[in-house]
């Protein structure tokens, strides 16, 4: 892949190139890399287990809009805009597993189709239908197209967003197609903030494009000025929430940043076949590959950089929005080393054959949850089978994230244990985390039984708060223990006499 810096370029390059794409064809290039990415997705869509992630947008979409408002100003506020369209979506449809992760597969089938669009803008009709076929591909868009997060949802928006840019550079002094632009990347932005850096791939070009047009500048940097107008209360409230959400995520080095691609594609096997690929993009399209190219380096290079500050960043999923430009940039040049579409069709066929081992880790059962796997659904089922009314319930919630909430997704609905030591859920207190008793002793009831659901396989008592098992061990005996994956599930009975 050769990128010139040669000034000016011509705006015909784009237009051109559109044009290439035979008129029969039109509909393979909207449908098919849609209709490839919608069965990639949609295969075991509902096999694997909710993730921890997703059992955060179950918790908060199941709250009503105002308590959801509430909450996005203590924490999560850079994921509000997500909740509150899945609240919308999960009134009407439900909150099922197929419900809640539809969205995503749809945003990613209709993603391919954009990158498939986008390709022939940039590189023309042959160009552009490989690249969304191999968009479609790649393991990790078929990953998040199966998670009830916003993923898929900042792909769609800021691939469309540089589809727009392209309209708007081909009538830079339509105020509506700039209106367009700025709409696309203030969507970007409530999504996902991070994702905004694909302003960068954007400013390159509009600087190589924009020598001596004063409409373009000024009507592009109208168009930019009120994108950050309208995200600068989300960035600043975000801000503010980073290091409480993030803790977490170390600093990365420059190891990190060299191995990134093979978790940005989730396929070490994929990652280097594109970039191979990539490679070999044809250098005449200056513009083109100008643009995917910085859209696909500078991110995860900004990214890096500001995660060495109080806060870091860097997680293969925030950059995941550069992958259509990865895609675009094979896609171009596949095309151009394969010139028969039958030599094109078997390489696709071949990356399809060399990434199933990936595309099939994908969808193991616990796989939403990996490195650190907990079996939910097991678990609810040990409690369901064999349950008594009256039972109550003590989730280990010391450095458990959303244990109680995955146990309690796949219990049925109609049955409901006291939770023992929870003094207010999360939604009462408009936060993500749960307030549990000050003094356990005064919590206890007179349930004749209690399900203590832990992670690991520590004894039962050693894996709760030590003041939480020494009231539970002053009652109750353990009866039974079954461990499971990453977690066990004991049953508490009362002592003799007590």
């Amino acid at each position: 892949m050769v990128i010139s810096a040669q000034l000016p370029l011509p705006r015909e390059e784009f237009q051109a190139s559109a044009a290439d794409g035979p008129a029969r064809g039109r509909a393979l290039l909207r449908l098919g890399p849609f209709v490839l990415a919608l069965v990639l997705g949609g295969h075991g869509l509902t096999g694997t287990l909710l993730g921890r992630d997703e059992l955060v947008t179950w918790d908060m979409v199941g709250r009503d809009t105002g308590r959801i408002l509430a909450t996005l100003g203590n924490v999560d506020a850079v994921h509000g805009t997500y909740y509150l369209l899945m609240h919308g979506w999960v009134e009407l449809f439900g909150d099922s597993v197929l419900s809640l992760r539809l969205p995503s597969l749809l945003a990613v089938a209709v993603t391919a189709s954009v990158v498939a669009l986008l390709g022939e803008r940039l590189f023309g009709y042959r160009a552009g239908i490989l690249a969304g076929f191999l968009f479609a591909l790649v393991p990790a868009v078929s990953r998040y197209g199966q998670e009830a997060r916003s993923y898929a949802l900042v792909l769609l928006a800021v691939a469309l967003a540089t589809l727009l840019l392209l309209r708007a550079l081909d009538r830079p002094r339509s105020l509506w197609r700039w209106a367009g632009y700025a709409l696309a990347l203030v969507c970007t932005g409530f999504l996902h903030l991070i994702a905004l850096s694909v302003v960068l791939a954007h400013v390159c070009l509009l600087v190589a494009r924009g020598r001596g047009e004063r409409a373009l500048w000024w009507k592009s940097g109208l168009a930019l000025a009120a994108v950050g107008a309208c995200v600068t209360p989300l960035a600043l409230l975000g801000r503010s929430q980073a290091g409480r959400q993030l803790y977490w995520v170390p600093a990365p080095d420059g190891w990190a940043l060299l191995s990134l691609p093979g978790g940005l594609f989730a396929s070490v096997v994929c990652a280097g076949a594109l970039l191979a690929l990539a490679l070999l993009a044809p250098s005449e399209h200056r513009a083109a590959l100008l643009l995917c190219g910085t859209w696909a380096l500078l991110p995860p290079a900004l990214v890096w950089a500001a995660s060495h500050g109080e806060v870091s960043y860097f997680r293969g999923v925030y950059v995941l929005f550069t992958l259509p430009a990865w895609a675009l940039l094979a896609g171009s040049g596949l095309a151009s080393a394969r010139r028969s579409w039958k030599a094109a069709a078997a390489l696709l066929v071949a990356l399809a054959v060399v990434t199933l081992p990936d595309q099939r880790q994908m969808r193991q059962p616990l796989e939403h949850d990996a490195p650190v796997p907990l079996d939910y659904a097991a678990a609810a089922k040990v409690i369901e089978r064999l349950h008594r009314a009256g039972d109550a319930v003590v989730y280990d919630r010391a450095d458990t994230w959303k244990l109680d909430g995955g146990v309690q997704y796949y219990l049925p609905r109609d049955l409901r244990l006291r939770d023992v030591f929870l003094a207010r859920t999360p939604a009462e207190i408009d936060d993500l985390y749960a307030v549990q008793c000050a003094v356990p002793e005064r919590c206890l009831g007179d349930e004749r039984r209690v399900w203590l659901v832990t992670q690991g396989t520590d004894l039962a008592f050693n894996a709760i708060d030590p003041a939480q098992a020494g009231a539970l061990r002053s009652r109750y005996v353990l009866s039974r223990s079954t461990p499971l994956t990453g977690m066990t599930v004991s049953l508490l009975e009362r002592g003799g006499g007590r």
